[in-house]
Parts: structure tokens; sequence; C-alpha cells
């Protein structure tokens, strides 16, 4: 990889292909530099030294490369911006990424630790339902217990006291009966 600058522009050679910006005097050497650099790494990944040096190849062939120069060449416009976000690599610009960074990080666990205060109220909230549904459904047992008794009763009640009413005419006569003849059988004798 060689790296060359002129006063107005900027160029890379790497694996025998030119990467060439041209640029106001005034735009940071260390940007122009980091521009090309990310776009030769970018372009040997996406197409690897066998498939762009091939002798013969068509018009444009790399034609779709351009949609990700055009998105790069979007973050490098601005020589600023470009410090602030980090691409210059100088050390402030480092310090504010990683500060940022931070700050994005310490949102998304201020969030989940939100989320997971959120589920803890939602789960007291679901025992204390279950607890409540625990308890209706006893009571509602008990009443049910006590209504199968109650028709038990109800359709048994009316044979047991004639079965009873049945027992004591039973009785009542054997009593009368045995009576009777005790009376009959002791009573001759005297």
């Amino acid at each position: 990889m060689r790296l060359t600058c002129c006063p107005d522009r900027s160029y890379l050679i790497s694996d025998s292909i030119v990467y060439l910006v041209i640029a106001d005097k005034s735009y940071p050497r260390k940007l122009a530099f980091s521009y090309l650099s990310e776009l030769s790494t970018e372009f040997a990944r996406s197409y690897p030294p066998s498939q762009s040096l091939k002798p013969g190849l068509r018009p444009y062939a790399f034609v779709k490369f351009d949609t990700f120069i055009q998105r790069t060449k979007r973050l490098y416009l601005d020589p600023r911006g470009a410090e602030a976000s980090g691409l210059g690599g100088g050390p402030a610009s480092g310090l504010e990424q990683l500060n940022e960074d931070l700050r994005d990080v310490t949102q998304i666990m201020t969030k989940n630790m939100e989320d997971l205060l959120w589920r803890g109220d939602s789960l007291d909230r679901m025992s204390t339902m279950s607890s409540s549904l625990r308890d209706e459904s006893l009571k509602y047992r008990k009443q049910a217990r006590q209504i199968n008794l109650d028709a038990l009763y109800r359709k048994w009640a009316p044979v047991g006291v004639l079965g009873f009413m049945f027992c004591l005419v039973v009785w009542w006569k054997f009593c009368k009966f045995s009576h009777a003849f005790q009376s009959d059988t002791f009573g001759s004798k005297s």
C-alpha cells in the first residue's frame, strides 16, 4: 500500500488499484487518507483481487460499488463532522466517540432496567391476581360442595322420612302386637 499526497489531491495504491481523491488544500490529509483506506478495504472485501484484476473486464463492472462510495463520501464531506465522528483518528475525536458510545450504552441499560422494573411490577400484579383467583376458587369449591349436599338432602330426605315413618309404624305395630300378645298370654293364667 502506497500513500501519496499533493496539495490538491491524494491517492493510495493497493493491490495494483489506484484510489484517488481530489480535495481543497484546506481538507485534512488524515481524513483524505482515511477515506481512501476505507474505500480500498471495502473494495478488496467486495471484489477480491482475482476478480477485480482480470484482463478484459467489461466497462462499469464495479458500478455497484458506487453506492458505497457515495455513502462514505457523505460522511467525509465536512472535515469537522468527520473528525467529530471519529473518522479523523485524532485523540479528541476518539474520546468524544467513546463518550458518545458510553452515553448510548447508559441509555440502553437505563431502558433495560426500566423494562425489568415494569416486568417486576407486572409479575407482582400477576401474583396478586393468581392468589386472589386461588382464594376465590376455594370459596366456590366449598359453595359447590354445600350445594351438592343440599341437593342430596332434597332428593333423599323424603325417602328417608318415609322410611323412618314406615319403621316407626312397624315398630309401633310390633310393640302393640307384642304387648297384646304378652297380656293375652300372661293375662289368661291369672
